[in-house]
């Protein structure tokens, strides 16, 4: 019997976390020589275009990572309009709170955004919903990406006010590849240890009203 697809595997995890580490990465790698604010933002637009040139060359959907770019222009125009080197890492802090929040909302609402995203990859939009035991698998597999944020939270916030943006940058990178791997890891063993033996998985939800 063919082992089910972990959650990195369906969200392609490993792929998203990577290319979302590389633009930090890059202002790391023009901020500690020159401690330039345009050094840094250059050096994370030139990797954020080459993640661009790379998945489109080998024909991945283009709208992920556009939207990475888009995200990474934004973090540097923001920088540069406040001078601010910390200032590209901003955008990046409030996005984490915007999701603490909307994470535990989803969760309480019993609208899991785990649930949500899995189903639109999966194309069952909600009708895992229906399936009470997927529906409790989502929530309590959510609060594990709550978590991650509140992580993200606690390290980056010190290190803005004071400041510190090498270490920001490095942190940046570090919080990226390493801890979405982690989440998706345990957020999937959480799926797995709540559904009940015999559940036929995330591909095959059970049609019953909760």
């Amino acid at each position: 019997m063919a082992q089910p697809e972990s959650l990195s595997e369906l969200l392609n995890g490993r792929r998203a976390a990577l290319d979302a580490s590389l633009p930090a990465v890059g202002f790391l790698a023009g901020w500690l020589p020159f401690h330039s604010l345009w050094a840094g933002t250059a050096g994370a637009l030139i990797c954020a275009l080459g993640v661009v040139g790379w998945r489109l060359h080998r024909g991945d959907r283009p709208r992920a990572v556009l939207i990475g770019l888009l995200a990474v222009c934004v973090a540097a125009l923001i920088a540069l309009h406040t001078g601010k080197a910390e200032d590209f890492f901003l955008l990046q802090l409030l996005s984490n709170g915007a999701s603490v929040l909307a994470w535990t909302i989803s969760i309480v609402i019993r609208w899991p955004l785990l649930g949500l995203i899995v189903g639109a990859v999966l194309g069952q939009r909600t009708r895992w919903r229906r399936d009470p035991d997927l529906l409790k698998a989502y929530s309590r597999a959510s609060w594990v990406w709550v978590l991650q944020y509140v992580i993200r939270l606690a390290i980056f916030f010190p290190l803005y006010a004071a400041n510190l943006v090498g270490v920001l940058a490095a942190a940046r990178i570090l919080l990226t590849w390493p801890l979405i791997a982690g989440c998706l890891a345990v957020s999937w063993w959480v799926i797995q240890r709540t559904l009940p033996a015999g559940h036929p998985g995330l591909r095959h939800p059970v049609d019953r009203p909760a």
